[in-house]
């Protein structure tokens, strides 16, 4: 439980100003039908986080406990440091011009829009930090879905009025909190 509550609350709190919540507020503005853009985020994110969740695992498993700890730890203190940096919606993460359908266009830009990002890396570190697998992907997909579903619906109304400063300072100050955890609970 601790894996699941743990994971849902860091990426929620991790995804608020981030560019694929932003990719949310465009493809809810461009295409105006919020329920596949919704299960396009939903099925993004379960495969994407799914596959960052097990690269986590298995580099747990082939660095063994020792090196992992440093790894993660640094890792943590590194995700701290750049929770601090505001993300902007690159031209190569906007919406694809073909029309695919809004559910398949959702699902791939949002796929390609998570690679390398901060959810996704905070996945990986999860995935290697916590188990079960299953209850990290499920806290950090429901964590993707808590922070995207309201901006879908919603749109601007929300993001102007949540301050993403003081929201990225906590997300901010949890990574480090666990990085710092991590480092010293190895002795």
């Amino acid at each position: 439980m601790e894996a699941f509550l743990l994971s849902t609350g860091i990426v929620a709190l991790a995804e608020m100003g981030d560019k694929t919540q932003l990719l949310a507020l465009v493809l809810a503005a461009r295409f105006k039908k919020p329920w596949p853009i919704v299960w396009g985020i939903l099925a993004a994110t379960l495969l994407n986080h799914a596959l960052a969740g097990a690269v986590g695992a298995w580099v747990m498993a082939a660095v063994g406990p020792d090196v992992m700890r440093w790894v993660l730890g640094v890792s943590f203190i590194a995700m701290a440091g750049w929770m601090l940096i505001p993300d902007k919606l690159d031209d190569d993460d906007a919406v694809p011009k073909r029309q695919l359908g809004v559910f398949f266009t959702t699902t791939w830009a949002f796929f390609l829009a998570e690679m390398g990002d901060k959810t996704q890396i905070a996945t990986v570190a999860l995935g290697a930090q916590y188990e079960p697998l299953v209850a990290v992907v499920a806290g950090t997909t429901l964590g993707m879905m808590l922070a995207n579903a309201p901006v879908v619906f919603f749109g601007e109304a929300i993001t102007r009025r949540v301050p993403i400063k003081a929201v990225h300072g906590v997300a901010a100050l949890i990574f480090l909190a666990l990085g710092v955890g991590v480092l010293l609970s190895g002795g």
